[in-house]
């Protein structure tokens, strides 16, 4: 009996089995309403969207009323004109045309004018082989909340600039009338708050003025550049500057975080002048109350200036990430009296080590500091002297990370080792680890 119930039941479970599979499948994605259909497809590219046509009689013209068209990497032209010529949307949320072969100045100004006249909100344009021409209409766009244009030209000095809602501005490998047109451009911003420049030798003189600006990202990676800026609203600062005649900035009253990355090592002339100006610049970064990554690759002698000057205070820095030479340490542990984290990596090899220890413990070592992390690290006895002193005089300290500089050998690791963990410690609940350095 047993077994016959077993067979009936085996019987039933494939009868079961073969009706699912013969049973018409369900399309549920087609019984969705157009408006969630709509969105699903924003989240395509616009040729992946375009494609949905071929599925089924109701997904034909779906894609025609997807607020968004992105086109990257399209080589033909005639197709884009098509697919916008069927474009039934009558807003455009996002318009994005990232062209890796030539079109003609009137072609992108058709383009363009057209993304306009949809009251398109984000501009994402960017063309490989050329600097193409920016049509003038576009500066006047009054819709537009994000601009974004990678290798164009024309950036005016003259002429209308509105821009009334534009927030957010990227502008990598820019080509300006002038020096003047990058501010003439940001004053027809009136509610920028977010503004990235990458200045591959387009621009000389840098000058950046905005009330509204909350992030500021500049890079500038030719020489002979000078930097002014006046944002006293930037909660995020980050500069990246390869080589730098003068550096100046307004006050900096709202930072948090700042990022700041300044390096040149062959300033023959003027070098008192140009270590004032980066001096008083780094005092205006004193207010950061949260994180700060500080790079200074500077010649010996301008470093020998900027430490003889030092006077700066960090009286609300809680991080402090640093890439520098070992005196310009000693300044910061100094003057960082609520330091919590610490990240050292040694820029300068000329210099190994301070020549001496701060006077007195600095205070972030008594009753704040609580993690190191030290990179590059050699077995060096300079090197070695300034891990003993904050090992010694940092009370608090729950953690040391010290990471391997690349040349050191097995030997020397293992070496490095034995000296360190022979250091005293003045935080018994102290760990030391060592590790591999990795970029």
């Amino acid at each position: 009996m047993m077994e016959l119930a077993e067979q009936l039941s085996s019987k039933r479970r494939r009868k079961l089995s073969h009706r699912e599979q013969n049973k018409p499948s369900v399309d549920r994605l087609s019984s969705l309403p157009d408006s969630v259909l709509r969105r699903i497809l924003s989240s395509l590219s616009t040729k992946h969207s375009v494609r949905t046509s071929i599925l089924a009689r109701r997904w034909r013209y779906l894609w025609s009323y997807v607020p968004k068209l992105t086109f990257v990497n399209w080589e033909n032209q005639e197709i884009i004109n098509r697919v916008m010529l069927l474009s039934k949307s009558q807003s455009i949320n996002t318009f994005a045309l990232r062209h890796k072969i030539e079109c003609s100045a009137y072609q992108l100004e058709t383009w363009v004018t057209f993304a306009i006249t949809r009251r398109v909100k984000r501009l994402d344009l960017y063309f490989r082989s050329q600097f193409a021409s920016l049509p003038r209409c576009l500066f006047t766009c009054r819709t537009l909340v994000s601009l974004r244009l990678e290798n164009c030209c024309g950036i005016p000095v003259s002429g209308a600039v509105c821009l009334p809602r534009l927030k957010k501005l990227y502008l990598t490998c820019v080509l300006y009338e002038a020096d003047e047109s990058l501010q003439y451009l940001i004053s027809g911003c009136p509610v920028l708050e977010e503004l990235e420049i990458d200045s591959r030798g387009a621009i000389a003189h840098c000058k950046v003025s905005s009330p509204t600006i909350k992030r500021l990202v500049i890079e500038l990676r030719c020489g002979g550049n000078m930097l002014d800026i006046d944002t006293p609203a930037v909660r995020y600062l980050e500069i990246n500057i390869t080589s730098l005649e003068h550096i100046k900035s307004g006050p900096l009253d709202s930072l948090v975080e700042a990022e700041i990355r300044l390096r040149n090592d062959d300033m023959e002339q003027h070098d008192y002048l140009y270590s004032r100006s980066v001096l008083e610049f780094i005092g205006r970064l004193c207010g950061v109350s949260k994180c700060l990554f500080l790079e200074l690759a500077f010649s010996t002698k301008i470093v020998d200036l900027l430490v003889s000057c030092w006077t700066l205070r960090f009286r609300n820095l809680i991080e402090l990430e640093l890439k520098a030479d070992y005196r310009v340490l000693s300044r910061m542990l100094e003057n960082a009296d609520n330091l919590e984290i610490r990240i050292f990596t040694e820029f300068c090899d000329e210099i190994k080590g301070w020549t001496k220890p701060p006077r007195q413990v600095p205070k972030c070592l008594l009753s704040h500091l609580r993690i190191v992390k030290l990179f590059e690290i050699e077995d060096e006895k300079p090197v070695l002297e300034i891990i003993r002193y904050l090992l010694r005089n940092s009370k608090v300290l729950n953690r040391m990370q010290i990471a391997y500089g690349e040349d050191v050998d097995s030997e020397e690791k293992l070496d490095m080792v034995q000296k360190i963990s022979l250091f005293q410690r003045g935080s018994a609940a102290c760990e030391v680890a060592f590790v591999a350095f990795k970029l």
